[in-house]
């Protein structure tokens, strides 16, 4: 343990009795910087700072709780650590496109979603008119039956009709019984 060369009143902490406040309550103080902040090394760190600070401060403790003086002082020291290190944190261009690559998915995902939307442009193309038109706009453009109905110029019971039929007829070429 490294010597603090400071000048002890009577009032102030010795090494002794830092050496005996750190036995009592280290492993509490730990556990509260801890449970504040989530970060074990910074825990540990922020357990050093405060006894530091009870060694710097013991002069002005009133001496009426020692056990809770000291939680108070690593609970400040956890609470000053986390909104230094909100402020510390930058948002780097870096974070912003691997945030956009994962809403999209990955690679092998991106490149499956694709596979499977050219195999149903394929099938909705090789179904009859009108019902492929409105399969195509149903299923890959994503229109609403009643925005497919405003751009074809039909009602929206005809669409709807299209759009069952259309999806039954897929059912056939997938040769599945579920929904497409």
């Amino acid at each position: 343990m490294e010597r603090i060369s400071t000048v002890v009143k009577e009032a102030d902490c010795t090494e002794s009795r830092l050496a005996e406040l750190i036995n009592a309550y280290d492993k509490l103080v730990f556990s509260i910087c801890y449970k504040l902040t989530g970060d074990y090394f910074a825990a540990e760190d922020l357990t050093q700072e405060t006894f530091l600070s009870v060694f710097q401060r013991y002069g002005t403790f009133d001496g009426d709780n020692e056990k809770a003086w000291i939680c108070r002082i690593a609970t400040n020291k956890s609470i000053d650590y986390l909104r230094s290190a909100s402020r510390r944190s930058v948002p780097v261009e870096d974070t912003f496109f691997e945030l956009a690559v994962e809403e999209r998915g990955s690679p092998e995902e991106i490149c499956m979603e694709e596979e499977i939307k050219d195999e149903l442009a394929k099938s909705c193309d090789e179904l009859k008119p009108p019902y492929n038109q409105v399969a195509r706009a149903y299923y890959l453009d994503e229109l609403s039956p009643r925005e497919i109905a405003v751009k074809q110029g039909k009602s929206l019971k005809t669409i709807q009709t299209q759009i069952y039929r259309a999806k039954q007829m897929l059912k056939k070429v997938y040769g599945k019984g579920e929904p497409v």
